[in-house]
């Protein structure tokens, strides 16, 4: 069953480049915490791997805010209210459910 959790949890890491307005620190922090329990296999990690777990999570937080700060591109930024719209409509198609 944990795996099934862990093998999930990509979905929640979200495209943060390019958003007016830009990604917030809780929205990057929240998608590398994301990205470590992914690689970790660990939602909650032990207590002798809290340490390692958190340090990791700050730095992969550190470096998706570099990476934010130097992507360039020449497209208008997406509006996050219609993105969300669109992802709605996606779950909806996806699991046959209203939007």
């Amino acid at each position: 069953m944990a795996a099934a959790t862990v093998g999930g949890m990509c979905r929640n890491i979200r495209t943060l480049h390019n958003f007016e307005p830009p990604a917030t620190h809780d929205e990057v922090h929240s998608a590398a915490l994301q990205y470590v329990r992914k690689v970790s296999g660990s939602t909650k990690p032990s207590q002798a791997n809290e340490e390692a777990f958190a340090r990791a999570v700050e730095a992969v937080a550190e470096v998706t805010r570099q990476l934010l700060d130097e992507l360039v591109t020449s497209a208008p930024p997406k509006d996050r209210e219609v993105e969300a719209a669109k992802a709605r409509e996606r779950a909806a198609e996806r699991y046959g459910r209203p939007a």
